[in-house]
């Protein structure tokens, strides 16, 4: 009963909606290591807008649904914070809502046990209260809101006065990218855009073509195949110096391989690294996503029968589209069955490997490592144990990456049936795989679990980068295979390399084609590196927001931090 009493409390209600939607402004003066006048700022104004707007009507219940939005914003912020220990809701977390299966987004948030009863403790209450209040018509007394706009004015006055200070006092400080929840709103506005030029890209792309054209001769059987993998990273890996035996099968056959040591993803989300992999598009022209087709066009017009095979949901996104323009297009999940294993691929390379195509391109989409780890194999394959904990909660580390290093068991088994396949050809063939980005398995004091973090760290940075060449090719075409041999200890940015290397190796020449990009040219050279960040600019990675400690891992494992 006194609860109830509590709920027809519009009192009650106008001051707990207040401090729930302030958690995540307080989190945030922490969790980002604020200035005390930023911090200052980012108390003041927001509490005082949120005080001003429940004041402005007599009905409190009412006024929180004029909120609710911010609400929204509070309780996904709050989520990501568990998440991720830090950074705002940025660009990607709004695309990853519109690109994300349901299926994919519940495997995360039942995991994320905490998170989810925190919010629901934080907010149901208060949407459920002024749900109460606005059926029963609880009204607010006009005094307490006329007090609490007087002071909300205070607070708006003094919060510009410590934004005054924030930005004669903190180098670069931006409203738009520090103030919560502003920052979310720029952020809302920026995902429009961006949503908007994704809708026009086929108009945009109707007249384009790439001018392609074949080098080759015209008479030899070639395969090239690029394999996209997911959330892998390269320190996980038994071929990169990981003292598990998460790779024995293509350890124990690596006379046509050449990894690539020091390779890192240009972004740590799959709905911006795919694409660029696919593309032209890089951190530093990334503007050409939108007005231009992927690699499967190129090779398309070059002569190549070409196919996408992908073990991954459509999400209609870049990644359906560059897919559809293949000639044959297989998603294993348009059967509605969820539980696919990227071994159930090798039965369609293996009838393409054998038809009549005299010259073919596939591109394959693997689902890897993407959490929930323990889904993505049998029991059977289960080598590390114990692999059944999937809760996101430190505690579970250990289990954790027992599963995960079975998902790359997994990826080390598909890629080494892969390449037998493409040497019992006797053609001349190549196959490049790389991940779209890598994993956090709570690997330090940070905490930090999966990936997509506004903020990156070394572990989702760092990939395999692994090139697999046949006999034939290296006696066709020796100088390419020389080359790519002998940069493999140079820096690499994948995403903006893959177009041009497998355009190269493949002999497909266009006028989209940059040669200083292309691991088999002599002009090869990677000056400098870049991240793109959350507003899609390219960051050069020593100016990167990186911990000491994914600095140290950058020289740990060999890694140019330029």
């Amino acid at each position: 009963m006194k609860l109830f009493r509590i709920f027809l409390s519009p009192r009650w209600l106008f001051l707990w909606t207040l401090v729930v939607l302030m958690v995540p402004n307080v989190w945030l003066c922490f969790s980002e290591q604020m200035p005390l006048w930023a911090a200052l700022t980012n108390i003041l104004l927001p509490l005082s807008f949120y005080a001003i707007v429940l004041s402005l009507g007599r009905s409190t219940g009412k006024m929180v649904w004029w909120l609710f939005l911010f609400i929204f914003f509070a309780a996904f912020q709050v989520v990501l914070l568990f998440l991720f220990g830090n950074s705002i809701i940025g660009v990607d977390m709004f695309l990853n809502l519109t690109t994300t299966n349901p299926a994919e987004a519940l495997e995360v948030l039942t995991n994320l046990l905490w998170g989810i009863l925190t919010i629901v403790a934080l907010y149901v209450p208060v949407l459920v209260a002024s749900i109460i209040q606005i059926r029963k018509k609880i009204v607010i007394a006009r005094p307490f809101r006329i007090k609490a706009r007087l002071l909300a004015i205070v607070g708006v006055l003094l919060g510009i006065g410590c934004l005054v200070g924030a930005y004669k006092t903190t180098p670069n400080y931006k409203v738009r990218n520090e103030l919560y929840p502003l920052n979310v709103c720029y952020n809302v506005w920026l995902t429009g855009k961006h949503l908007v030029a994704e809708h026009r890209y086929d108009s945009a792309v109707a007249e384009f073509a790439f001018q392609a054209k074949p080098t080759h001769d015209a008479d030899e059987p070639e395969i090239y195949v690029l394999v996209i993998g997911e959330t892998a990273r390269a320190d996980h890996f038994g071929l990169y110096g990981y003292e598990r035996p998460t790779t024995p099968m293509l350890q124990n056959d690596t006379a046509r391989l050449i990894w690539f040591t020091d390779a890192i993803a240009q972004s740590n989300t799959t709905h911006k690294s795919v694409p660029t992999l696919l593309s032209a598009a890089t951190a530093q022209d990334y503007s050409r996503l939108y007005r231009e087709r992927s690699i499967v066009t190129a090779f398309k017009e070059a002569g190549f029968h070409t196919v996408y095979l992908s073990n991954q949901r459509r999400n209609h996104s870049f990644i359906d589209r560059f897919g559809e323009e293949a000639d044959e297009v297989l998603f294993l999940k348009d059967d509605g069955n969820t539980y696919h294993y990227d071994s159930e691929l090798l039965s369609h390379t293996n009838l393409l490997f054998n038809s009549d195509h005299r010259k073919l391109f596939v591109v394959l989409h693997l689902y890897g490592s993407h959490f929930n780890y323990r889904e993505r194999y049998p029991d059977t394959a289960a080598k590390f144990l114990p692999d059944d904990a999937s809760e996101a909660v430190a505690s579970n580390r250990e289990s954790l990456v027992n599963a995960y290093d079975n998902t790359i068991l997994g990826t080390d088994a598909v890629l080494n049936t892969l390449f037998h396949q493409l040497n019992n050809t006797n053609k001349v063939a190549v196959a490049l795989y790389t991940s779209d980005h890598g994993e956090n398995l709570f690997d330090d004091e940070r905490h930090l679990f999966l990936h997509a973090s506004p903020r990156p760290s070394y572990y989702d940075l760092h990939v395999p980068f692994i090139i697999y060449t046949s006999m034939p090719y290296e006696q066709a075409h020796p100088q390419q295979q020389a080359r790519i041999e002998a940069v493999r200890h140079e820096p690499v940015s994948t995403n903006a390399a893959v177009f041009h290397t497998m355009l190269e190796l493949a002999g497909v020449q266009t006028p989209a084609f940059t040669d200083t990009l292309s691991l088999a040219n002599p002009a090869y050279k990677c000056t400098r590196r870049y991240y793109l960040s959350d507003h899609c600019a390219p960051i050069p990675i020593p100016q990167l927001k990186l911990s000491d400690g994914d600095r140290q891992q950058f020289r740990s494992h060999g890694l140019l931090f330029k």
